[in-house]
């Protein structure tokens, strides 16, 4: 017995593999790859679908599904800590964008409903694909990624309202006050019945549900879940898509969230492909081919303009304009839920036939460009900065406020610059504090640097990148900076501007990845300090401790395995950015200072006593006492308790010495 639908079925995943597999190869979306997939299999393709009506019924449930998850995703907590880039940069993005388009398609000739639909498709962009660019860029924790993912919060969730408009932006003329009111009832109604459930019904059954531990009859719940409010809602005249937001919604807010999400994403990524895949069935490649100038001008145009609202967002948030650039390239493309209301829109007649058509081939479009779009943002950036540009775009508005507190602020020298506030900047700032140094923190979040500032931390607002904001901090003046922040193209920058303004510096580099090392030792850093391999080391200390190695022992392999690491990786530089730094010219070294503790074997003796360089091979350079500096001390010199020593040697033998400065309670000093 022939069965056409698993036919169809079979053909369409199968189809799928092959494009997806090219479009990985190109670099294209995947979104994309499904689109082309349907253009492929349709009607207006090779017309291997015959089951098109079952196959919509399946992205039904795709939309349902995809509502869901975004839903079981959306935490209030999380919200709330951005609260001010998704409501103001959400809201000004997504406002700007549909009164843009609104007069545009004012002055095209469409009506007032219609003009706001096209605002509602314009603004809405893909965090599909921006999200997965971001994570692969390892910029997600960059100001332009938390800004551009803000934006998207914001339009994820401003798409449920949009739907519920569209039937009165179908018939603004047949829609009676009366239906509009009984609509807000009903969905008032609904709102309480949420809260309810969020409280008692679903916490209380997902636990039951959960002590039987049976993972089919918790999928099984959840799904009953979803597809029971999305059923309700509909009933009650609204949209399935809103029912299926707001079950995940209630799910979010109990403690079975993760396991929910984790259950549910084999099944959303397979009905949300139908879905894509059923909106590329209804693209006219002859609509394409007999149009290519038109589409390709609007989706230009499209891209442009939300290019530059978007940018225009992020600098009226305060900051630099190469955050704008960057966030306002991310986020120009139309986006996944676009087609949802396009879907929607499509069931009132809303836009002319030849309009959906000519918003299926430029959305498409703008979706496959975006990769290489992202990619070439930086460039243009760097082009833009080189524009005699008013300061208060180059630093961002908020650094404006800060110039005469900068010009009174008392000049350092000899101090630490710290750029990024995050984990690993909170860190190092606490560090100079408790050990006296003197410093000051660079950070680009302007709600950070107002919030830090009244706890009286010396901190910045600026894109260290440019020039201005690094000799705000008086980088010239500094003997070290530490570069703390997630963003990869930054970093770099940062390293050459720093190494330029000051020869002597020393820079540290936080990095993500290895393959990061070798371009920013070439730009200028003097230590490049890699989470993974960071992250392995401290890993196999661990390990090690837990098969009772004896403590000396690890920190002389850990000592080792860093010198070893670190040897390979400065062998990339193609040359000492300092000859004053003794340490880069011999990398095999290690310049160290050691505290003399209270009943040390040394203290008490000579130089020649101890005999360091005979016995262990290590040498010493100077000892620090009582805030004089003994430099090349003779060999007649008296060794103190509390005397810090400043040694040269390899981490071998510094390993080996750490005998010597031993505590009475044998607590070793740190030597590596």
């Amino acid at each position: 017995m022939e069965i056409p639908l698993l036919r169809d079925i079979l053909l369409i995943f199968g189809l799928a593999i092959a494009v997806l597999f090219v479009c990985h190869r190109l670099r294209v979306a995947t979104i994309v790859g499904f689109l082309l997939t349907g253009l492929l299999a349709g009607p207006h393709g090779f017309g291997l679908i015959g089951a098109v009506k079952e196959v919509e019924i399946f992205a039904e449930i795709g939309v349902v599904l995809l509502l869901f998850t975004i839903g079981i995703e959306f935490s209030l907590e999380n919200l709330l800590r951005i609260k001010r880039y998704v409501l103001l940069g959400g809201t000004l993005q997504v406002g700007m964008t549909i009164l843009v388009a609104f007069f545009i398609s004012r002055q095209l000739g469409l009506g007032p409903g219609q003009s706001v639909f096209v605002g509602f498709l314009v603004s809405l962009s893909s965090t599909a694909i921006v999200l997965k660019l971001l994570q692969e860029r390892a910029e997600v924790e960059s100001p332009q990624g938390k800004l551009a993912l803000a934006i998207l919060i914001f339009q994820d969730i401003i798409v449920v309202p949009m739907m519920l408009l569209i039937p009165f932006l179908a018939g603004i003329k047949g829609q009676t006050q009366g239906s509009l009111v009984l609509l807000l009832i009903k969905g008032i109604g609904f709102i309480l019945f949420v809260l309810v459930s969020t409280k008692w019904i679903v916490p209380q059954m997902l636990y039951r549900v959960a002590r039987t531990r049976s993972h089919e009859l918790f999928l099984l719940s959840i799904l009953v879940i979803c597809f029971a409010v999305a059923f309700l809602t509909h009933s009650l005249g609204l949209s399935l898509a809103l029912g299926a937001f707001l079950a995940g919604l209630i799910i979010s807010e109990t403690e079975f969230s993760h396991e929910t999400l984790g259950n549910i994403i084999p099944f959303r990524a397979v009905f949300t492909s139908l879905f894509f895949v059923s909106i590329g069935m209804l693209l006219d490649l002859k609509f394409l081919i007999q149009h290519p100038a038109q589409v390709a001008l609007i989706a230009f145009g499209v891209m442009i303009l939300k290019g530059l609202l978007a940018g225009l967002t992020v600098i009226l948030l305060g900051f630099p304009i190469r955050t704008g650039i960057l966030a306002g390239f991310g986020i120009c493309q139309v986006g996944e839920f676009s087609f949802i209301l396009f879907m929607k829109g499509a069931e009132f007649s809303l836009l002319p036939a030849h309009f959906y058509q000519l918003f299926l081939d430029v959305s498409v479009l703008t979706m496959a460009v975006t990769p290489f779009v992202i990619a070439l943002a930086p460039k243009f950036a760097d082009m833009v900065l080189r524009w005699p540009l008013p300061r208060f775009l180059t630093n961002g508005f908020y650094g404006q406020t800060q110039k005469k507190g900068a010009r009174d602020r008392k000049r350092l020298r000899d101090h630490l610059i710290i750029i990024g506030l995050g984990f690993n900047g909170q860190n190092m700032a606490r560090a100079a504090k408790a050990g006296g140094i003197p410093y000051v923190i660079i950070e680009m979040n302007p709600q950070t640097v107002r919030d830090e500032r009244k706890k009286g931390e010396p901190i910045l607002y600026g894109d260290a990148s440019q020039e201005a904001v690094l000799e705000q901090a008086d980088v010239k003046e500094a003997r070290a900076v530490v570069v703390a922040i997630p963003d990869p193209l930054s970093c770099r920058r940062i390293t050459a501007l720093a190494r330029k303004e000051n020869p002597k510096i020393f820079i540290i580099v936080r990095t993500r990845f290895v393959t990061e090392m070798k371009r920013l030792y070439e730009l200028g850093a003097n230590q490049v300090v890699p989470e993974e391999f960071e992250t392995s080391i401290e890993i196999f200390s661990r390990v090690l401790a837990k098969y009772l190695i004896p403590r000396d022992e690890i920190e002389r392999m850990v000592a080792e395995a860093r010198a070893g690491g670190y040897q390979m990786f400065r062998s990339l530089s193609k040359e000492a950015t300092s000859l004053s730094d003794l340490k880069l010219q011999i990398p095999d070294i290690d310049i160290t200072t050691v505290r003399v503790h209270e009943g040390s074997p040394m203290a008490g003796k000579s130089i020649a006593q101890v005999q360091l360089r005979k016995t262990y091979g290590v040498t010493l350079l100077a000892i620090q006492r009582e805030g004089e500096t003994i430099s090349n001390p003779d060999a007649d010199r008296i060794i103190q308790a509390n005397d810090l020593l400043i040694l040269l040697a390899t981490p071998a033998q510094l390993a080996g010495a750490c005998s010597l400065f031993q505590d009475p309670a044998g607590a070793a000093a740190s030597c590596d």
